[in-house]
């Protein structure tokens, strides 16, 4: 595959947001964080790990968008989709920016105006909040609106493109699972078998792995978020991987579940009710449903069984997946987002049996006019035996 967006697919993604900003009233957008400079621009580079300096581009109603950037960054955002590049020498704590931003917003946009800025659930500012007021202090003349439903709705349905990276994720992060496989005996330890993950990933073909976690307990496990540690895994345990891979900045998210020896009963009906739930999701998933819709359906044959199991704590089951590990939107009773063609979401059914033991399920899907697409190779539906 080619990397990166193409300047056609900038220009496609910078009119769409402008034809949002003009319905709200804006007269510009300040972006701030990684993916929305990349949705914007195509700048990609891991110096964003970095909180030294802060990143702005704006996006006036014409034209391209404009990048105010720490000095450092100038080589790599002139390769990238922009009217202009304004640079200050960084790190300057006294003036991080602010006063050339400030500039630049005068300039584009000059007087009383109205500037977007991503405020809601799943967004942050990263800059400092003193920076911030500074900014507001230097302009009296704007009006500060939350723009969070413009990038929302943006950046939930992909492009043919963006799928593609997912899809690539995905199925090399597939065939990096039946490579461990063939690795996987009794005894290693789980920091062994996640480094072993990692390795094969790698060798698969993905750029990165940025999330990896999960781990082992007997008879199941305790949670799915946490880091391996040095115990070695042994019979009767139940081992989970989490792996959120990265294909040309896009992430796949979704897991494998392994039993060491032959699993009791009530780890293969955990398993099995998992399975059987998202099976339930992908027949739900098509343009017009709502997440909440997706969460009724897998619920139901979660808790459909009785027996003490219900499903879980982790407040949803799926979420929406691309340039972040987790988006918008939220696979949860209460959001009525509608499924349209080109969304990307990370079905994950999970619940608690046996008292405390968890088992989780999770698979990658873009909806598409007949339904659900999986995106990743599906997992079997009896849990695999080491």
């Amino acid at each position: 595959m080619s990397r990166g967006p193409g300047r056609d697919e900038l220009v496609t993604r910078c009119g769409r947001t402008q034809a949002l900003m003009e319905a709200m009233g804006l007269d510009l957008l300040l972006a701030t964080t990684e993916p929305e400079v990349r949705y914007l621009t195509g700048f990609r580079t891991p110096f964003w790990q970095s909180p030294t300096r802060p990143w702005f581009v704006l996006l006036p109603l014409r034209g391209a968008p404009h990048a105010v950037i720490p000095a450092i960054g100038e080589v790599c955002m002139e390769r990238c989709y922009t009217a202009s590049i304004r640079s200050w020498p960084s790190p300057a704590p006294e003036d991080e920016g602010v006063t050339l931003l400030a500039a630049t917003i005068n300039e584009l946009v000059s007087g009383r105006c109205r500037v977007g800025l991503a405020m809601g659930p799943e967004t942050h500012l990263r800059m400092p909040l003193g920076d911030f007021a500074t900014l507001k202090a230097l302009l009296p003349g704007v009006i500060w609106r939350d723009a969070t439903r413009i990038w929302r709705q943006l950046r939930m349905v992909k492009s043919e493109r963006e799928i593609a990276c997912i899809r690539e994720a995905g199925q090399r992060t597939c065939d990096a699972f039946e490579a461990l496989g063939a690795y996987l005996e009794p005894g290693l330890s789980e920091i062994e078998i996640f480094r072993r993950m990692r390795i094969e990933a790698l060798q698969a073909g993905v750029d990165d792995v940025p999330y990896l976690v999960g781990g082992a307990g007997r008879g199941g496990y305790g949670d799915i978020i946490s880091l391996p540690t040095s115990r070695p895994v042994g019979t009767g345990d139940v081992l989970v991987l989490d792996v959120g891979a990265t294909f040309d900045g896009y992430h796949c998210d979704f897991d494998r579940n392994f039993a060491v020896g032959q699993p009791d009963a009530a780890v293969s009906e955990a398993y099995r009710q998992v399975h059987e739930a998202l099976d339930a999701g992908l027949e739900a998933v098509r343009p017009g449903a709502s997440c909440a819709d997706l969460h009724r359906v897998m619920s139901t044959v979660l808790r459909g069984r009785g027996g003490g199991r219900d499903a879980g704590n982790v407040g949803r089951l799926g979420h929406g997946i691309g340039m972040q590990l987790t988006e918008w939107p939220s696979i949860t009773d209460t959001d009525d987002t509608v499924l349209e063609v080109g969304m990307v979401l990370a079905l994950e059914p999970g619940l608690v049996f046996s008292g405390d033991r968890a088992m989780v399920h999770e698979e990658n899907i873009v909806v598409r006019d007949q339904g659900a697409e999986l995106l990743t190779r599906r997992a079997p539906p009896v849990i695999p035996v080491i």
